[in-house]
């Protein structure tokens, strides 16, 4: 059943919510410089950053998989659009994971290949929202084909998405490794 303009979430509360989520992975950053865990804590938090990880990038490869197979016709629209909606809560309950984890990790704020990472985690939780939207846009197309220009936009965001969680993922792995 198509959703109407009046089912879609409101612009404005998508900018809140990415206004919000901004400041909160600003005010992780700041903390996570006052933050001095001990050797047990690090440790713990080394693996619910990984645990996380999983959760998190685990439920986005999922999602685009079945976008994948339904641009191969292998499955409906429906398919991709209920996978996507199902695991919602685990993608952001990765990221805030990997957010508050990440608090505990003794970050070098000053190294700039830390701070690409935090501009992709900021930008994987806007595109995160915009791709909530587009997922509620498709909706609409759930029997009909998807117009070109919503087809590209959902290309679009799967891109920024997967280079998000991948950069993030391998600068990571670099400075873990100094």
């Amino acid at each position: 059943m198509p959703r109407s303009a009046q089912e879609l979430t409101p612009p404005w509360l998508l900018t809140a919510l990415g206004l919000a989520a901004t400041t909160a992975i600003a005010a992780a950053c700041w903390t996570a410089g006052h933050v001095h865990a001990d050797a047990s804590l690090l440790t713990v938090a080394r693996f619910l950053h990984v645990a996380f990880l999983v959760v998190g990038l685990g439920s986005v490869l999922a999602v685009d998989w079945f976008a994948v197979l339904w641009l191969t016709g292998k499955r409906p629209l429906g398919g991709v659009l209920d996978t996507a909606v199902a695991l919602q809560t685990p993608i952001w309950v990765g990221l805030g994971g990997l957010v508050v984890s990440g608090l505990f990790l003794r970050p070098d704020l000053h190294s700039p290949l830390t701070l690409v990472k935090l501009g992709l985690v900021v930008a994987v939780t806007v595109n995160g929202l915009w791709a909530h939207r587009l997922g509620q846009l498709l909706e609409a197309h759930r029997s009909t084909s998807v117009p070109r220009r919503l087809l590209v936009l959902s290309g679009l965001a799967a891109t920024v998405s997967q280079a998000g969680w991948w950069g993030a993922c391998l600068i990571g792995f670099l400075n873990s490794q100094t």
